[in-house]
């Protein structure tokens, strides 16, 4: 990872991607997941263009209905998983349309899209829907993995140096464990919130403290914005 905070899917995804085409029989998906230790894998059409996906889910729905132990009734209302079980290729078991992301997608955006449609990895697409790369939910923790120094540089370079542009001498800036610690003393107390909400947007930031001396109202906006993420 580069000095610079990761921004983009485009920064943390896997370029080496194992596909399948619509046409890979059943016991070869299998097969293909386990010798690449994934649990899901993109299906391409002949131009690379993403055209959905296979998962385990997918794949365990033969099992699950090799007794025939559900009613009629409960199978007829899983008409889909149903038809599924009795798929041999990944035409016909694949979730389509795929769920995928495009590289210039921020983390967050790629974050809230696996939360949302409940999928551990996303294909990353370019603009024509071709293959590019893959993230997954480890990818996306490893904005987490940045050194706490390189983290301070930024947050002084990003948040405090726009900030206060005519210096803040007695206000210091420490990370430790990816938690950021502002302490001294601060005149302007406006300042706060809009410098906790800043340094929590930079990559690899787990919380925000402050520590002031000064104002009254200084302290108070301190006591605030460190409570502002668990509240």
């Amino acid at each position: 990872m580069t000095e610079e905070s990761p921004r983009t899917v485009s920064d943390v995804m896997s370029h080496t991607v194992v596909a399948l085409g619509p046409d890979a029989p059943f016991k070869k998906i299998v097969t293909t997941m386990g010798e690449w230790k994934v649990s899901a894998l993109p299906v391409l059409e002949g131009d690379g263009r993403v055209v959905g996906v296979v998962s385990e889910a997918d794949l365990l729905a033969k099992e699950e209905f090799r007794d025939h132990s559900d009613s009629l009734i409960d199978q007829y209302r899983r008409l889909g998983e149903l038809a599924k079980a009795g798929a041999v290729s990944a035409r016909e078991l694949m979730t389509a349309p795929a769920v995928c992301v495009q590289a210039d997608a921020t983390l967050a955006q790629a974050a809230r899209t696996m939360a949302r449609k409940r999928v551990k990895r996303l294909p990353v697409v370019d603009g024509e829907g071709r293959l590019a790369g893959i993230v997954s939910r480890s990818d996306l923790l490893k904005v987490f993995l940045r050194a706490d120094e390189q983290i301070a540089r930024e947050v002084r370079r990003q948040v405090v140096d726009p900030l206060f542009p005519n210096g803040e001498p007695t206000l210091h800036t420490d990370v430790h464990e990816g938690v950021v610690h502002f302490s001294g003393r601060l005149r302007d107390a406006t300042l706060v919130p809009v410098a906790a909400r800043m340094t929590r947007s930079v990559e690899g930031v787990v919380d925000v403290e402050f520590d002031l001396t000064g104002s009254q109202s200084a302290q108070s906006a301190g006591r605030a914005a460190s409570g502002a993420a668990a509240a």
